[in-house]
């Protein structure tokens, strides 16, 4: 492949955007060309050739602006290889097991062909925004259960993929 992958995610509080951040660091380390946009900020898909998706988890529903870049550009995705990554546990149970994509990230996946689906621990650290988080926080469950090695290595394996297309 020689055009440009897309990397775009939908956060609250930012943790899903340095996911996104890393996955596109390590495409870039295997030679391609990568943008990286919020979902919310997307105009078109045109320039991309694939596309990776990545959606918070909030009360087992990925972030709004994730669900409505993929409502929005459903015919474009269905064109072009895509991946799903989702973030959220707030625990270790990411890294101890696979856990499935939520049911709207799954009917998403049929509807599109998508070539695969993660979830990543997620993080929630003070100063986080909404009700439910600070619920969170002030409960002492929050932290950061991401694991950086498993979102480069779930990458390259994106990269290793493109580079036969």
């Amino acid at each position: 492949m020689t055009g440009t992958v897309l990397v775009t995610y939908g956060t609250t509080n930012g943790s899903t955007a340095e996911i996104a951040e890393a996955v596109a660091d390590t495409l870039r380390e295997q030679g391609l060309g990568v943008q990286v946009l919020p979902a919310a900020s997307v105009t078109s898909l045109t320039s991309y050739d694939a596309v990776v998706v990545g959606g918070g988890l909030y009360a087992g529903r990925w972030q709004k602006d994730a669900r409505r870049f993929v409502r929005r550009y459903r015919a474009p995705l269905a064109e072009r290889p895509v991946w799903f990554f989702s973030s959220g546990p707030l625990d270790a149970s990411a890294g101890e097991r696979d856990i499935p994509p939520v049911r709207g990230v799954q009917r998403a996946m049929t509807r599109l062909d998508a070539r695969g689906h993660v979830t990543f621990g997620g993080c929630l650290k003070e100063g986080a925004k909404g009700r439910i988080a600070k619920m969170i926080l002030s409960s002492g469950k929050g932290g950061d259960f991401r694991d950086f090695d498993a979102v480069k290595e779930w990458a390259k394996g994106i990269g290793a993929s493109l580079a036969r297309v």
